[in-house]
């Protein structure tokens, strides 16, 4: 639950698309710079969008009911003003608090077709990379619903969809603020952080059952271990997101960082594995918790999710306003 629950960021059950591995830290210089396909002029409508899959989507008037389709979405939407326009979101919505109650539309298994078409929405954000399963997608088009689909493989791409659903729901200058905001804040993460060439070997425990996961090469996690200042372990295939135990060992990562650990996963646990001792991150004492949400969740939390990835990477580091600390696994 919780791989599907960060929505995507990352998936053992799906595939991304191939991508070249991103250099550590390799995205920070595009970051830092405004998007330049986004107006900060407010939409007017009609308006046509390329979303993320290529797909052309008009929207003859600004949307009044919109469905959700990821938690990250979600966040989007309300982060940007629009939230009293949702009307039906995920099972995994859990911030802010008013999205707990939107009716779940998407779970587990898909999405709940009989729930779109009750609720009669003039915009559904879809998630891409088969989070939202491409033949729902498919469905709902056909039903005449506008389907706008999502999907951030690296930290920038994350800001330009926040600002491509701003202009999907008149909120075009309020994204342009928020990410804004945003690149401010990754600045400050990045510029404090050590060069790359001194950059530890950093792996991020997505989950561990049944299997062990951890960023595939190229992916939107590995872009946030090399922004916050690790040299990101990943798996084999970009299309794979299990790594097993005897390549992790091989790859000797100095810094392990739980992003499970929120769901019971304890450093301590995670230490005592067999075979995991002989790594040298488990050696030294450097397995630490994360808040995994605010880390894999690509939406307005992110760049505080970066500042705290940073931490757990070095703990010594200096941050202007530092993330609060996050206790997990007390005993």
């Amino acid at each position: 639950m919780l791989i599907l629950g960060a929505c995507a960021a990352a998936a053992p059950a799906t595939s991304e698309p191939q991508l070249s591995p991103p250099a550590a830290r390799s995205s920070t210089a595009v970051a830092m710079s405004p998007s330049p396909s986004v107006s900060r002029v407010a939409a007017a409508f009609p308006v046509t969008l390329t979303d993320d899959e290529g797909t052309d989507v008009t929207l003859g008037a600004q949307p009044e009911r919109i469905i959700s389709l990821s938690p990250a979405n979600t966040e989007i939407v309300f982060a940007l003003g629009s939230g009293d326009s949702l009307v039906g979101g995920t099972d995994f919505d859990d911030f802010p608090a008013e999205a707990v109650d939107l009716p779940d539309v998407a779970t587990f298994t898909g999405v709940l077709m009989e729930q779109v078409v009750d609720l009669e929405p003039d915009l559904v954000l879809a998630a891409g990379n088969a989070f939202t399963p491409t033949a729902d997608i498919e469905r709902m088009r056909e039903l005449g619903f506008p389907v706008l689909v999502v999907y951030a493989e690296t930290v920038d791409e994350v800001l330009t969809d926040i600002e491509l659903v701003g202009q999907a729901i008149g909120r075009e200058t309020e994204a342009t603020d928020l990410t804004a905001d945003m690149r401010e804040r990754i600045e400050q993460v990045t510029t404090a952080t050590r060069a790359p060439d001194d950059a530890p070997r950093v792996f991020y425990q997505i989950g561990s059952e049944p299997e062990i996961y951890g960023p595939a090469p190229g992916s939107f996690i590995a872009d946030m271990v090399g922004l916050a200042g690790g040299d990101p372990v990943t798996t084999s295939d970009p299309a794979v997101f299990s790594i097993p135990v005897e390549q992790l060992v091989a790859a000797d990562p100095e810094i392990i960082v739980v992003g499970d650990a929120a769901y019971g996963v304890c450093p301590e646990a995670v230490a005592a594995r067999p075979g995991w001792r002989q790594m040298t991150a488990v050696r030294e004492g450097a397995v630490r918790p994360i808040d995994d949400t605010i880390v894999t969740r690509p939406g307005p939390r992110l760049a505080e999710g970066l500042a705290s990835l940073a931490l757990a990477i070095d703990p010594e580091l200096e941050l202007p306003s530092p993330p609060p600390a996050v206790t997990f696994c007390q005993p």
